[in-house]
C-alpha cells in the first residue's frame, strides 16, 4: 500500500512532468504526430479542377454556383483517442533494479500522455487488477494529463490480482470511437486472447511490457525465499542452480515468443520495457516500429 504523504506525492508528479514534458519537447512531440494515423478524414477547401483529378471530388454545387469545375479537398483529422490500460495489481510494485515496475509504468504513462497533451489529443485511463479500478474518458489538456499521472501513482487496487481479460473486455464495451490502446502490463497472466482480439479488431492496440530484469533472467544470488505478491503462495530455491536457470530461461523465452507471436497476428505493436534500461530508448525504438508498420 502506497503511504507517501500527499507533499511528497506532489513532489514526486512534478518531477516526472518536468523530466516528461522535456523528453516530449526534445524528441517524440514530430514523432509521435507522425507516427499515429487520425481518425479519417474532413473537408478542408474547394479548388480548380484539374487535369488528372478524381471526377468523385468534383464539388457539383460549387461548380454550377461558379461556372467552372471545382473539387473537394480533404486533410486527415489529426485529433485522436489515446487510452491506457494499466495494470496495477501487486505484481506491478516489484522491482529489484533502479524502480519498480508501477513507477516505470507512471514514467511512461506521463511520456505518451503529455505527448498527447502537445498534440491537442484526447487521453484517458483504465486501470485494473482483476476488476476495473478507475476508469477517466478521454478528454484534452494538461490538467487532465496530471490526473493521469497521479491516479498511476497514487491509487492503491482493492485486489492483488490480475484480469487482463476483464480489462480488455472492459475497454471494448467503453471505448465506442476508435482510439489508440496502450496495453500496459507485465502480461504475465492467462486466457486474455480473445478479448485482446475483439479488441484490436476495432482499435489500434500496442501492447507495451514492462518487466524487472529477474523476470526476464534469474539472478545467480544462491538461496531466495519467494512470495507471489498476488497469490501469496511461497517457494524457496537455489537460484545458482545451473539446472534452475536452464529451465527459467527457457521457460521465461517460450513465454515471450508465444507473447509476441500473438500480438503479430492481432495486429498489436509490441515493445518490451526493462526497468533497469532507459524507457526513451525503448519509446525511439517504438516509434521506429511504427514507421515500418505504416
Amino acid at each position: 500500500m502506497i503511504t507517501q504523504s500527499a507533499s511528497d506525492i506532489l513532489k514526486k508528479i512534478r518531477r516526472i512532468e518536468i523530466r516528461t514534458r522535456n523528453t516530449v519537447a526534445e524528441l517524440f512531440s514530430g514523432e509521435y504526430h507522425s507516427r499515429f494515423k487520425g481518425q479519417g478524414l474532413e473537408f478542408s477547401e474547394v479548388r480548380s479542377y484539374q487535369p488528372g483529378d478524381n471526377y468523385r471530388d468534383i464539388d457539383w454545387n460549387v461548380s454550377a454556383r461558379l461556372g467552372q469545375l471545382f473539387i473537394k479537398k480533404y486533410q486527415e483529422t489529426r485529433e485522436l483517442r489515446v487510452v491506457f490500460l494499466v495494470d496495477i495489481s501487486a505484481s506491478q510494485n516489484f522491482g529489484t533494479q533502479v524502480m519498480s515496475k508501477r513507477e516505470r509504468i507512471a514514467e511512461l504513462v506521463a511520456t505518451l500522455a503529455f505527448a498527447a497533451v502537445a498534440n491537442h489529443d484526447l487521453a484517458g485511463l483504465i486501470m485494473f487488477s482483476d476488476r476495473i479500478e478507475k476508469y477517466l474518458p478521454p478528454r484534452k489538456g494538461r490538467n487532465n494529463a496530471l490526473t493521469i499521472l497521479s491516479e498511476v501513482l497514487t491509487h492503491n487496487p482493492s485486489s492483488p490480482k490480475t484480469s487482463l481479460a476483464d480489462a480488455l473486455a472492459y475497454a471494448h464495451k467503453m471505448l465506442n470511437k476508435r482510439c489508440v490502446v496502450f496495453v500496459i502490463s507485465d502480461w504475465i497472466d492467462n486466457g486474455w486472447e480473445q478479448a485482446l482480439k475483439i479488441l484490436s479488431s476495432k482499435h489500434d492496440v500496442v501492447a507495451l511490457q514492462v518487466l524487472d530484469e529477474s523476470e526476464l533472467e534469474l539472478p545467480k544470488a544462491g538461496i531466495l525465499h519467494l512470495q507471489d505478491p498476488e497469490s501469496g503462495e511461497e517457494i524457496w530455491i537455489n537460484s545458482s542452480e545451473a539446472k534452475l536457470q536452464r529451465s527459467y530461461r527457457d521457460l521465461v523465452a517460450l513465454r515471450q515468443q508465444q507473447l509476441q507471436d500473438f500480438l503479430k497476428k492481432c495486429k498489436c505493436d509490441y515493445l518490451l520495457i526493462r526497468t533497469h534500461e532507459s524507457y526513451v530508448q525503448a519509446l525511439r525504438k517504438f516509434f521506429t516500429l511504427r514507421k515500418k508498420r505504416w
